[in-house]
């Protein structure tokens, strides 16, 4: 049962990825502006890429336990 669910959370966070990271979300990143004195575009993507890194690692350690 527990197997199922992470497989589920797993698939999930693919999807979430494939949509994050396909153009029309990317769009909205692309402006003119700086977070912390880094364009917002790259980033938006290295905080998405991590949060997702994070996810993971989450879903898998509690599959390990």
């Amino acid at each position: 049962m527990r197997s199922s669910l992470a497989t589920q959370r797993l698939q999930a966070l693919f999807v979430a990825a494939l949509l994050l990271f396909n153009f029309p979300l990317l769009a909205l990143w692309d402006r003119d502006a700086l977070l912390w004195g880094v364009p917002l575009f790259p980033a938006a993507l290295f905080i998405v890429w991590a949060l997702l890194i994070a996810m993971l690692a989450w879903i898998m350690e509690r599959v390990i336990d």
